[in-house]
């Protein structure tokens, strides 16, 4: 059945008013919600907020590196130390190294730019904080559902944003209602802020919907990849940042990592591939498996015959991220509604930094909604918004690094020599701006025109395989619901991807939700293993005729993150 005809048999549904609706219970999100109810206690009204979030529960589904800047956060709630907010371990040195495939480079931390240097900044648990933020915002009143996705956008007859509704609960794989079908609800406001992360399912259909980009550079993502170890004491070192450029990769394809040293002998590590690659045969998950093989990286993870302990991989995790910086920044309101965080694309690259931009945006969405709701007003544009922005420390730290991702089109030697005089120099002061013309899924190659790369096969001790990984994740989804890895042309994955790509999205999913088998016939089809989904949506970003469609499963589904 369609979603009209479940309506037209099970509706209308309930629905339940508020005076701003928040989706996503991200930094950003949060930030929004928490700001409101701030403003409304410091003045006497009464705002009402609710938040929605897919995941099972708040920082269940968030994935971070993750280095903080506490900016933001400290003009949220100044006294978060006396609060106990689990920024627990600061930055106490850090490294920018270039790798070759077996030596390193590390460059002189005087001569690292600004936007390279984090003192002042914590190595934290991104999940944790947003859990300690969701608790915040409850203190103040402010009402979070977990568990429910918000599926689809309600407008007005005028075509605003009147809010949005969940998605439908019980229903089988054939579309037809189950045995406990639950038909979704209404959240309606007199605004909607949108903070789903990057990609956002329907923040990408209201940036289509109202031209949002119209005029803006094309966005462009990464995809990172996150493992978290335990390592031995004796080469744990509380509060190290490093990052690395270079091998694996070629010098043509974007990319680097990160390693942070955690609190309490952990470290988290991870590699981000820019999503412009050309190379078909080129996979994420096995240059993030290849890149710990580098003996300056595999050093912290071995050490057992020198009497280590041996080190143990905790938890494993992907997600895209926006990466285009303020030249791909949509217009970010609309009648009824904004977007924040990284579901606008506010993520800093120079800086691999979007949490105290993420939070800033909130904040600063929060405050445009609140004076519109005491002046009586509801579904317009929210234009102090954008022009707070303009006015504020985030716009003026991201046009420093504006040029930062542009760069790269000339290859790593070009980008690095180029960004560090524009950042180090010049303090991000460069007098022209680059521009990017096309989006990430139109830069990929025939496999004819390409080489294919061969990986070595996982050792199961430094190095692993995709579904061994996506098992730490604790991904869970009910299995009997509709595919929410959707085809707009079911033959375009055979007929296009296999015979032009080398079937790409066998290779550039990390968790192995795509693979081409062979029917009793000897003919090949896609099979989509959907419960194995992280949620990452690569495959929404990269497919190269953007057939598929990620769209929300049953709320609750997908990874369970703990403490990423």
């Amino acid at each position: 059945m369609t979603n009209e005809e479940i309506l037209a048999q099970f509706g209308p549904r309930e629905s339940m008013e508020y005076d701003v609706v928040v989706v996503g219970g991200g930094p950003a999100g949060l930030a929004a919600a928490i700001r409101i109810k701030q403003l409304a206690a410091k003045s006497g009204k009464e705002v009402s907020v609710v938040v929605l979030e897919k995941g099972s529960e708040p920082g269940a589904h968030i994935l971070s590196g993750a280095v903080i800047d506490p900016r933001a956060l400290s003009e949220l709630i100044p006294d978060w130390k006396e609060r106990g907010a689990p920024l627990n371990q600061p930055v106490t040195d850090e490294a920018m190294s270039f790798l070759s495939e077996t030596s390193a480079f590390r460059t002189p931390n005087f001569l690292l730019p600004e936007c390279s240097q984090n003192h002042g900044n914590y190595v934290v648990r991104l999940g944790n904080v947003v859990k300690w933020l969701a608790e915040q915002a409850e203190a103040l009143g402010v009402e979070i559902f977990p568990g429910f996705a918000a599926a689809d956008v309600l407008f007005t007859e005028s075509g605003a944003v009147k809010g949005v509704a969940t998605g439908n609960m019980g229903v089988s794989k054939n579309g037809e209602p189950g045995e406990n079908f639950q038909i979704g609800m209404e959240l309606l406001g007199k605004y909607t802020v949108f903070a789903e992360g990057a990609r956002g399912h329907l923040g990408k259909q209201l940036i289509s919907k109202f031209n949002l980009d119209e005029g803006k550079d094309p966005q462009t993502y990464g995809i990172g990849i996150k493992e978290v170890w335990e390592i031995d004491p004796a080469r744990h070192q509380p509060g190290f940042v490093m990052h690395t450029a270079g091998w694996p990769m070629d010098s043509d394809t974007y990319g680097g990592s990160f390693l942070y040293h955690l609190e309490d002998n952990k470290i988290a590590m991870g590699f981000i591939t820019g999503l412009g690659y050309s190379n078909p045969y080129l996979s994420p998950f096995e240059e993030f498996q290849r890149w710990k093989t580098h003996p300056n990286i595999r050093w912290y993870l071995e050490g057992e015959e020198q009497g280590l302990k041996p080190a143990k991989r905790l938890a494993y995790g992907a997600r895209a991220i926006t990466a285009g910086g303020l030249l791909s920044l949509p217009q970010t309101i609309f009648a009824g509604g904004a977007l924040v965080g990284c579901d606008a694309g506010y993520l800093n690259v120079s800086r691999i930094k979007g949490v105290h931009a993420a939070m800033k945006s909130g904040m600063l969405a929060a405050e445009a909604a609140f004076s519109a709701i005491v002046a009586g007003r509801q579904h317009d544009e929210l234009t102090a918004y954008p022009e707070a922005f303009e006015a504020s420390w985030l716009h003026a730290e991201l046009n420093k690094s504006r040029n930062f991702k542009a760069w790269f089109k000339w290859g790593l030697t070009v980008a690095t020599l180029a960004n560090g005089f524009e950042q180090f120099a010049l303090k991000g002061n460069f007098p022209w701006t680059l521009r990017r013309d096309k989006p990430d899924h139109a830069y990929i190659k025939p496999a004819s025109e390409c080489q294919p790369i061969v990986y070595p096969k996982p050792d199961g001790k430094l190095t692993f395989d995709r579904l061994s990984s996506v098992f730490i994740s604790s991904a869970n989804h009910e299995e009997n619901q509709p595919a929410h890895l959707t085809l707009k042309d079911a033959s375009v994955p055979v007929q296009v991807n296999l015979a032009k790509y080398a079937g790409l999205e066998a290779r550039y999913c990390p968790a192995g939700v795509y693979e081409f088998v062979k029917n009793e016939d000897n003919t090949d089809r896609l099979q989509i293993n959907a419960a194995n989904c992280v949620h990452c949506k690569t495959c929404d970003i990269k497919d190269p005729t953007q057939n598929i469609v990620w769209v929300t499963p049953e709320g609750g589904g997908g990874p369970n993150y703990t403490g990423m």
